[in-house]
């Protein structure tokens, strides 16, 4: 896809006021948040000790998993409890993957700022709903209720998808974690 068509995809969607506002509030209960923390957590979730982002690193056992569980819940073929259980235990192993994702994800997101803090905002938003669709998932198909399970992992794999794009668009358009390692602030 053309880059130019990328970037309004994205304007259409960031571009907007009330999503400005909310991420002013967040971002500041965010930080104050971090202040909790070891600074050894945050130097980790920064991905300092590696000289680049974590987060990168992190999202591929999630979208490794989920799609994986999409191809084998999804893909025509004959059910089988075999089939099923490793559908289950791709789904499992990517959604308890996504929880450090979702960490080193929002350390970045807090010292973002203009429209990249919006896209960070929405990208995030999604990925954390697609990650609760699959907890969601989990629990469905723990209790016998597959279809509804599918249907959740099916419909978090979608939303994961486009949270995806707006990643891309968080390196490739406002170069986020490009060519520098976040640094923690002291204090």
């Amino acid at each position: 896809m053309d880059s130019q068509i990328n970037n309004r995809i994205e304007d259409a969607l960031s571009n907007h006021e009330a999503l400005e506002q909310l991420a002013q509030r967040l971002q500041p209960a965010l930080k104050e948040a971090e202040r909790h923390l070891p600074a050894g957590v945050l130097r980790l979730l920064h991905g300092e000790s590696l000289g680049h982002p974590l987060h990168p690193i992190l999202i591929h056992l999630p979208l490794g998993g989920w799609l994986i569980a999409g191809v084998l819940d999804f893909v025509p073929a004959s059910p089988s409890a075999e089939r099923e259980h490793a559908a289950d235990l791709a789904l499992l192993l990517g959604t308890l993957g996504g929880v450090g994702a979702v960490a080193a994800g929002w350390t970045d997101w807090s010292n973002t700022r203009g429209q990249a803090r919006r896209t960070g905002l929405l990208h995030g938003t999604l990925n954390e709903t697609a990650l609760l669709l699959n907890a969601a998932s989990l629990l469905a198909r723990k209790r016998g209720r597959r279809r509804l399970g599918k249907t959740l992992s099916g419909t978090a794999l979608g939303l994961a998808l486009v949270g995806g794009f707006l990643g891309g668009q968080l390196v490739y358009r406002h170069g986020l974690g490009v060519g520098h390692t976040l640094s923690v602030p002291q204090g």
